[in-house]
């Protein structure tokens, strides 16, 4: 495993590169351009020097004449020596050529040019003229590791000055992690203070927040879940052991003893039902997903529950219309069992004498929406977005606790996301209705 690098060392060390190649280019277009000058110079010079060795050879008329010119051309050089002349004339005879230099220069400009003889139509005068560039090359050379310096010191100084400021930036951030540090299962909703954090980590500190909020709401939900569980388990058994301790506490009749089975027989099936439905969400919780296959239609998978239910909708007095049909790939196993649960619902909180409907109609996703309603007491908005909670019961739409241990909806929320769907509830104007949304596959995956 890579161990995380360190913000501040990585930081510092680009913000070093950057500024050498930075400073580094500056350094070589101020030499370049130095380098330029200086040749630029020479070359002027040169030209210059030229104009005059020209100027001083068209003054003599004859041969006679030329130790004059030699006379003029020591005069000029003097105080120049860095500036060396061979004048011959045909390529052949000396003329002229200054004193050659103790050691050979290492840095030597030469121009060769030719100028008519002044006593001769025909004779030219070949000069070559050197002018010595060390003292240039030397203050370049200077130069160049001067700048060389200067872009090191400078990216140093850079390096280290970024050092510093991200340090100071992460300040806050530390504050932020030892704000982290203390959170603890009983203040884990306490959001972190932000204040100080820089514009571009408020978005982090509020997504952190946020994920602070649903941890807490997760953690009291699972507090309620493990006590609800418990008071859900403890009823039955206490009414298995409270049967069992009496009929062992005399001799009883076998008659006697069956009616105790039977019922600690029920009490079993309460919970067996109970760990399974517990079972069947945690498997949901972990992202099972349904097992589709091809079915032709909803509405007569839904009049098969219905006609389960037929016993219970007389007893309860109601009568069921099924409207609406749709097909794809579903669970038909786990819609049965989503429509059974959302069936038993309504009936229970029906009035007598009315209508429930079951609705299948196509989605505007592509899927399909199935819904129950009934006619009965309106549930509170405040309690609508919590049917689904495992165990939760609305004082007012949820009397039969007795009987139903609260598991119904929250299995009917799980089918739906094992669909790709999800639940929806609504009550209003003396209707509720509850469903689920549901994707629809042409075949399983």
């Amino acid at each position: 495993m890579r161990n995380p690098r360190s913000l501040g060392r990585w930081l510092s060390w680009w913000l070093a590169v950057q500024t050498f190649i930075g400073l580094g280019f500056v350094c070589v277009v101020v030499y370049v351009a130095t380098s330029l000058n200086f040749s630029a110079k020479q070359t002027e010079e040169l030209r210059h020097k030229q104009d005059v060795i020209r100027h001083l050879v068209r003054e003599i008329a004859t041969p006679e004449e030329l130790p004059s010119l030699r006379h003029k051309l020591d005069d000029f050089f003097i105080g120049h020596a860095d500036l060396k002349l061979r004048l011959t004339e045909d390529a052949e005879t000396l003329l002229y050529m200054t004193p050659p230099a103790p050691e050979p220069p290492a840095h030597l400009r030469r121009v060769e040019f030719e100028i008519p003889s002044p006593w001769s139509g025909t004779a030219v005068l070949r000069a070559e003229l050197a002018l010595d560039s060390s003292s240039d090359a030397q203050l370049l050379r200077q130069l160049a590791w001067t700048l060389l310096a200067s872009a090191l010191a400078g990216a140093v100084v850079v390096s280290a000055g970024g050092a510093w400021l991200v340090q100071r930036a992460l300040l806050p951030v530390r504050d932020l992690a030892r704000q982290a540090a203390a959170l603890s299962p009983e203040n884990v909703g306490q959001p972190l203070d932000g204040s100080a954090q820089a514009q571009e980590l408020q978005p982090l500190v509020a997504q952190f927040n946020a994920l602070l909020v649903r941890l807490d709401n997760a953690y009291w939900q699972l507090e309620g879940f493990n006590a609800d569980v418990a008071h859900e388990l403890r009823t039955p058994l206490a009414t298995l052991i409270g049967e069992t301790e009496l009929a062992l506490s005399r001799e009883r009749g076998i008659p006697e003893l069956r009616d105790v089975l039977g019922s600690n027989l029920e009490d079993l099936h309460r919970l067996a039902s109970l760990v399974n439905d517990m079972l069947f969400l945690s498997k949901a919780d972990r992202g099972e997903r349904a097992r589709r296959s091809p079915v032709g239609s909803l509405a007569a998978l839904a009049t098969e529950v219905v006609e389960f239910h037929d016993a219970a909708l007389q007893e309860a007095g109601v009568s069921v219309r099924v409207c609406g049909d749709g097909g794809g790939g579903f669970d038909a196993g786990l819609l049965r069992r989503a429509i059974s649960n959302l069936l038993a619902n309504a009936t229970r909180f029906a009035e007598r004498g009315s209508m429930v409907d079951v609705d299948i109609e196509p989605d505007a996703a592509g899927g399909v929406r199935l819904s129950v309603s009934n006619v009965g007491p309106v549930i509170p908005a405040e309690h609508l977005p919590r049917l689904f909670d495992r165990f939760y019961r609305a004082d007012a739409a949820r009397e039969h606790g007795s009987t139903n241990h609260g598991l119904g909806l929250s299995i009917v929320a799980a089918i739906a996301r094992m669909h790709g769907g999800k639940p929806f509830a609504r009550s209003a104007a003396g209707r509720t209705t509850i469903g689920f949304s549901i994707l629809a596959f042409a075949s399983s995956r």
